[in-house]
């Protein structure tokens, strides 16, 4: 064993697997450029930092578990213009998640609300932040499960654990009782702690034809609009002008 593999030893040791794995090639680019001792360790210190902060990217972008590979770089911004680039540029410094508040997209179906909350939720990830795509169908099912095993709480506490939690398609479907309480106890859970991002199709007014119970839907929209920004998206379906013009 040469001196070079036993210090790709060591780096493997300490868990500096990509700079190990990478030494040889760095250290050429060393010689190659003269670099000091210093500038070498800084380089491999950057390497071994820029590695794994892109396999944590890749990985919390994993577990967002978004429906589809959705980019603001995609969004037509021509057809949807009931929000603007810049609207959408000024939530990109996450401030908004950093102060705990919402976003709420509301407006017809096929009108972007979906391709929207995916793509700041990418971008959200991109600055390191953790996401959790669900439709809220998926949600009140995975909830009403956990509250039939006993662990609504334990389900619920795990959810808070990602920074923002996208909820698609709220309000398409009618909820039991039970369903209504168990997303009240999710929502004020993440009131003031967590951000949400909320697609829905029907504006505050009319949540309580889905919640059957305006008991329920008031302090849940109380929950939801008290930190949150508001986007009311028009126009016609893009997915079906698409499938007209084709």
């Amino acid at each position: 064993m040469n001196a070079i593999e036993r210090t790709a030893t060591k780096y493997r040791h300490l868990r500096l697997n990509d700079a190990a794995t990478h030494l040889v090639e760095l250290l050429a680019q060393a010689e190659a450029n003269e670099l000091s001792y210093l500038s070498l360790a800084e380089n491999i210190a950057d390497h071994e930092l820029t590695q794994r902060t892109d396999k944590r990217i890749t990985l919390n972008r994993r577990k967002a578990a978004f429906p589809s590979d959705k980019r603001l770089e995609g969004f037509d911004y021509r057809h949807q213009t009931t929000i603007t680039k810049r609207q959408v540029s000024t939530l990109l410094d996450f401030s908004f998640i950093e102060q705990r508040n919402n976003l709420i997209f509301i407006g017809p179906p096929g009108v972007g609300k979906t391709h929207l909350a995916i793509g700041i939720g990418q971008k959200a990830i991109d600055a390191g932040y953790k996401v959790l795509f669900r439709t809220a169908l998926d949600l009140v099912e995975t909830l009403e499960l956990a509250e039939m095993k006993g662990e609504l709480k334990k389900t619920i506490n795990q959810l808070t654990k990602f920074d923002v939690l996208v909820i698609d398609e709220l309000g398409y479907l009618p909820m039991s009782r039970q369903s209504r309480y168990n997303l009240f106890q999710l929502i004020n859970s993440f009131y003031e702690y967590r951000s949400l991002i909320i697609t829905t199709n029907k504006d505050f007014t009319h949540w309580g034809e889905f919640f059957q119970n305006d008991d329920v839907a008031v302090p849940i929209i109380d929950r939801i609009i008290h930190h949150s920004h508001l986007f009311m998206l028009g126009g016609e379906s893009y997915r079906l002008n698409q499938k007209m013009n084709n």
